[in-house]
């Protein structure tokens, strides 16, 4: 046998999630207890998304993490952000959909268009959530959804026909998992 491998029926080891330059993990630390490779994924991602946030190691972005509804987390396998900046989810979602509503009711297409980049630059869980989308390597097991769920599942993707029950499970939060 590989000295390297692990047996199949063995659980790979939690690792913590380790703060960055420009980003820190907050809330339960058991949540910030991963797999090694979720870990490195995790952080590769939130160190892309803080610095383009205009983070820095002086001020970093805090992304709160807490046990998620489904369970995966007890192994590992998932990981559930709550909040980023220390704004929850739900409130960013609040404000992002306020803006697609003033966008909607702008007098023209281009001052719907100037909300609609306000709040693309200022809305840190929608550029969470997208960063996540276009930067993270995340599972898609046979048959299933990829591995990201949030708030902005519906109209960002990466996978738009995501349930109601499995929607609202996600609604204050969002899931990814390796």
């Amino acid at each position: 046998m590989d000295a390297h491998r692990e047996p199949a029926n063995r659980p790979l080891p939690l690792v913590p999630l380790r703060p960055g330059r420009c980003w820190c993990p907050t809330g339960d630390p058991d949540a910030r207890r991963v797999r090694e490779p979720l870990a490195r994924e995790l952080s590769r991602v939130l160190e892309r998304f803080a610095a383009e946030a205009g983070a820095t190691h002086d001020r970093p972005i805090a992304v709160e993490l807490r046990p998620g509804v489904l369970g995966h987390h007890r192994v590992g396998r998932a990981a559930d952000l709550y909040g980023v900046a220390e704004i929850g989810l739900a409130e960013w979602k609040r404000r992002w959909d306020r803006a697609l509503r003033a966008a909607a009711l702008a007098p023209d297409r281009d001052a719907a268009r100037l909300v609609l980049a306000r709040a693309r630059r200022t809305n840190l869980g929608w550029r969470l959530y997208r960063a996540l989308q276009c930067y993270g390597r995340w599972a898609q097991p046979y048959g299933y959804p990829i591995q990201l769920f949030g708030p902005w599942t519906r109209d960002e993707g990466p996978w738009r026909f995501i349930g109601d029950k499995l929607l609202h499970a996600h609604r204050d939060h969002i899931h990814v998992a390796l």
